[in-house]
């Protein structure tokens, strides 16, 4: 089980949604590359961005910033957002990125993203958003009729890495995370699950731990992390101790 920051970008800038309404922005900071080493330097083994700008627009915005931040620490990144053909996912990946997180095109071009997945086996991440357990697509802008477990499972035998699950309600919103929604997805399928949304303290990152047995390999957090609610050392420590691993040196 291992603790994701996460470092949303937005017009170059790193900062934090409320429920991913663009409009309720909170800058954190104006170098993203400078939270990134932070994270690193505090134990992070690997990094979850998501250009918010490329979400919306369905295309690359800031990946002059994703390459700072990738050229600045020696951990994983994974990256969602703006990413709807072959060419933007192919550039991501030669920028060095560990992962590129399919989201909205998934959900609107099953065939193109089944088609990445054979042609970069393991690298590739399914993004599903939900809101009111239903599929949320292009920037949390549009409510689909699909549930997270139908689309997940449209997937689960294709060779994605993993599935990122976000409760929209309650990202950026520290309320708490969707431990049964997360669940009951691990346990539908296959593919390992990546908790997202909610997150406030240690005690919900205690919560997330006992669902590695689902299946369940990691959490992404943000906000808990930005406005000093929860400590990243403090959180990796909480999981190594629960699952008896040692803690990368920091």
């Amino acid at each position: 089980m291992i603790v994701i920051p996460a470092i949303d970008i937005k017009g170059g800038r790193c900062v934090r949604l409320k429920q991913g309404r663009l409009n309720e922005e909170t800058v954190f900071s104006d170098v993203p590359e400078q939270m990134a080493i932070k994270w690193f330097d505090m134990g992070a083994e690997r990094l979850h961005l998501v250009d918010l700008d490329g979400a919306v627009q369905g295309r690359p915005v800031n990946s002059d910033t994703i390459k700072r931040i990738v050229e600045a620490v020696p951990i994983p990144v994974e990256l969602g957002g703006g990413i709807r053909d072959m060419k933007t996912l192919e550039a991501y990946l030669e920028l060095g990125l560990s992962y590129v997180i399919l989201g909205t095109v998934a959900y609107k071009d099953p065939k193109f993203a089944l088609s990445a997945c054979a042609r970069f086996p393991g690298k590739i991440i399914l993004g599903i958003d939900a809101r009111d357990n239903r599929v949320a697509v292009e920037g949390w802008t549009e409510d689909s009729d699909l549930t997270p477990v139908n689309l997940a499972r449209q997937f689960d035998e294709a060779g994605i890495s993993a599935i990122i699950y976000t409760d929209i309600r309650r990202d950026g919103m520290r309320t708490g995370p969707d431990i049964e929604g997360t669940r009951s997805l691990a346990k539908a399928v296959k593919t390992p699950v990546i908790a997202s949304g909610g997150i406030s303290g240690i005690s919900d990152v205690v919560d997330i731990i006992p669902l590695q047995s689902d299946g369940v390999i990691g959490m992404i957090t943000g906000r808990a992390l930005y406005d000093g609610s929860l400590d990243l050392s403090e959180a990796i420590r909480a999981c190594k101790r629960i699952i008896n691993v040692p803690v990368r040196d920091g």
